[in-house]
């Protein structure tokens, strides 16, 4: 459309454009009284409802069960797994949230008397005009307003291997709604999507195969997790690290993946290989606004873009693709755009992230080799799992704690946990982050529940402090601790004592 075509057409005017119904469909009660247009292009409810967060989580669940059940023999108990009703469970996912998803629509839609829902595609064709390609065949839409927010979020990447696209494969749309369990499944990609659904389904019976074409997963997290990660997955999945699939095909066995001179057949194929922001979509140059080289909108701490009027949130404004940030700039942006007299900022000075695979991640801050990368003088306490009482209680030899602490003054700049309940642990460092809260401080004066597992948190911080407290009494990682003369003071953990048996 031309300038002249523009501004020949008839807009229809609000007060607020929203594009995208994620987190920019919680629109705060402040605004009741104005004219609300929200444009969605797919299913309502946005990405993490829908295709990702959510009903991801809902199956690790299971797959966590199963794994289990396999694997009580330490505990010296007698479980199985004998298989999964995979239909089952995606009845049970779905069912809630596709309900949740038509209803949040249907309110949209039908019970908010100062919003109007558009079901298309909004693309920029001017400053601050859209043309909605509606749905379903319906006529072009045009609207305008002097305020929008953009919160139109990111779509699977397609990788350019040859075959891949007429072969057909599914992505993190369409995977966690497979008819039933594939008994191969091959994925490609190392990321977060990668290794929760590669969890998932071998947890639930399926051989994985997980290609990838850097010789590690989880890329960007600290080194000494990756390596632990690696190390215990690759027990549950065949990894194949180090090739990029040269071709894909789909033969009568199967589908049929040329990787590095090996020929690997699966029943499906997940392709997982990251997200890119719907920018484009939008044709936000269009609108005269400003792109990252990695084509998120670029937006300041108060979340509003170079061209006055728009701002934009979530994953089509950063590359951290999380929810739960993504809450918190809406909230930033929907007070800013109606109260340009009182502004507030969006902090990422403590942005953490979690893995739901298994095992569970849990990152926040500064790797340690990106701190030594900057010259920061730190310090690193890392403790195991398995030197807490509630360790030996879950006989786990392989997780552990992490935390980065500035020498100078004394904060946290990074934690990074590996383990059960790694998301839940690392909270205490998140808050110290943000609050500027000494270590020493997180560590020395408050309590930590004997003996929960957040004894290990507590000990990374004890070991990581430049100067310990003599008087601090750390639990002990082993009976020897106790009592180097004790009958059973070289059992490891989790072994009976010399009275138990």
């Amino acid at each position: 459309m031309s300038d002249n075509d523009s501004n020949a057409t008839d807009f229809e005017s609000f007060d607020l454009i929203i594009v995208g119904s994620g987190s920019g469909n919680s629109i705060p009660s402040y605004l009741s009284d104005w004219k609300i247009a929200i444009v969605e292009r797919g299913v309502y409810g946005g990405t993490c409802l829908n295709v990702g967060c959510i009903p991801s989580k809902m199956f690790v669940l299971p797959a966590d069960a199963a794994l289990a059940a396999r694997n009580n023999d330490k505990l010296n108990i007698d479980t199985q797994f004998n298989g999964a009703d995979f239909g089952a469970i995606r009845d049970r996912v779905f069912g809630r949230i596709d309900s949740i998803s038509e209803g949040g629509r249907d309110y949209r839609a039908n019970g908010s008397e100062n919003v109007t829902l558009f079901e298309g595609t909004a693309r920029f064709v001017g400053d601050k005009q859209f043309v909605v390609e509606m749905n379903n065949d319906d006529p072009q839409r045009f609207i305008t307003s002097p305020r929008v927010l953009l919160a139109a979020g990111s779509r699977p990447v397609t990788p350019p291997i040859s075959g891949l696209v007429e072969t057909g494969f599914h992505t993190s749309d369409t995977i966690m709604r497979l008819p039933e369990l594939p008994k191969r499944l091959g994925i490609i990609g190392g990321g977060f999507i990668a290794v929760e659904m590669g969890h998932v389904f071998a947890g639930l019976g399926s051989e994985v195969t997980l290609i990838n074409r850097s010789m590690g997963l989880l890329r960007g997290f600290d080194d000494d997790v990756t390596e632990r990660f690696v190390e215990m997955f690759a027990q549950r999945v065949d990894l194949k690290l180090g090739h990029v699939p040269t071709n894909v095909e789909r033969t009568d066995d199967g589908i049929v993946i040329t990787n590095g001179g090996e020929r690997i057949v699966v029943d499906q194929l997940l392709v997982a290989t990251g997200r890119e922001p719907n920018s484009d979509l939008l044709d936000v140059e269009s609108g005269g606004i400003r792109c990252t080289p990695r084509r998120t909108v670029e937006v300041d701490d108060t979340m509003a873009t170079n061209i006055e009027g728009v701002w934009a949130i979530g994953d089509i404004a950063n590359s951290y693709q999380l929810k739960h940030l993504a809450n918190a700039e809406a909230t930033v942006a929907f007070w800013n755009l109606s109260h340009p007299d009182d502004i507030r900022r969006q902090s990422y000075k403590a942005v953490p992230g979690a893995v739901f695979s298994n095992p569970q991640v849990a990152s926040v801050g500064l790797t340690e080799q990106d701190a030594r990368a900057q010259g920061l003088p730190i310090s690193v306490g890392k403790r195991d799992y398995a030197g807490t009482a509630y360790g030996w209680a879950i006989v786990d030899e392989t997780s552990f704690a992490k935390v980065i602490v500035n020498t100078e003054t004394g904060l946290f700049v990074g934690a990074h946990i590996l383990g059960p309940q790694a998301a839940t642990l690392i909270q205490p460092i998140i808050q110290a982050m943000e609050l500027d809260t000494p270590a020493a401080t997180v560590a020395r004066s408050v309590f930590y529940i004997h003996p929960a597992l957040t004894e290990v948190v507590e000990n990374a911080i004890l070991e990581a402090l430049v100067e310990p407290d003599p008087d601090q009494t750390v639990p002990p990682a082993s009976a020897a601790d106790i009592d180097p003369t004790a009958p059973d003071a070289d059992m490891p953990p989790g072994q009976p004592s010399v009275e138990s048996t």
